[in-house]
């Protein structure tokens, strides 16, 4: 589904769409609904937010960038409910490391997508062998406490 919006500008930096109910209630997957989203010739995978009260898709920089848009662009938003499975490409050393304890893969495999893509990325964008070494000994950490 198509529907027109404005890019809001919320703080210094963060931007996001309001979702208009009438599109929640159509695309029908909930207030968090996990969806496709088109700007232009640019589409992304995100989850609808919630920000005060109002449904928001996040747009991030990276997202503003490569959609070419600024805070306050006026922009036509194509939406539809993204029901392929999210997945997380896990790094050699960190899936290793997950066999070596099966506690702390069942504990990776808990996650939501986007706290799994918050342990991979910093290994993965580590410059050094020392430096992944000890993001890796720091995602596995994180693994081992118990979540609140």
């Amino acid at each position: 589904m198509e529907f027109t919006a404005v890019l809001l500008l919320s703080g210094r930096t963060a931007t996001g769409i309001e979702v208009p109910e009438e599109v929640l209630a159509e695309l029908g997957g909930g207030r968090r609904a996990p969806v496709r989203v088109g700007l232009g010739d640019y589409t992304y995978r995100t989850t609808i937010g919630s920000m005060g009260g109002r449904a928001m898709i996040p747009v991030s920089a990276e997202h503003r960038t490569a959609a070419g848009l600024e805070p306050g662009a006026t922009l036509r938003v194509s939406l539809d409910l993204d029901t392929e499975e999210r997945t997380v490409d896990v790094p050699e050393d960190l899936a290793a490391a997950l066999t070596v304890e099966p506690s702390l893969a069942r504990a990776f495999d808990a996650l939501s997508v986007s706290r799994r893509k918050a342990l991979v990325l910093p290994i993965e964008q580590a410059k050094s062998a020392d430096t992944r070494g000890r993001r890796l000994a720091k995602a596995l950490e994180s693994l081992r406490r118990p979540s609140p």
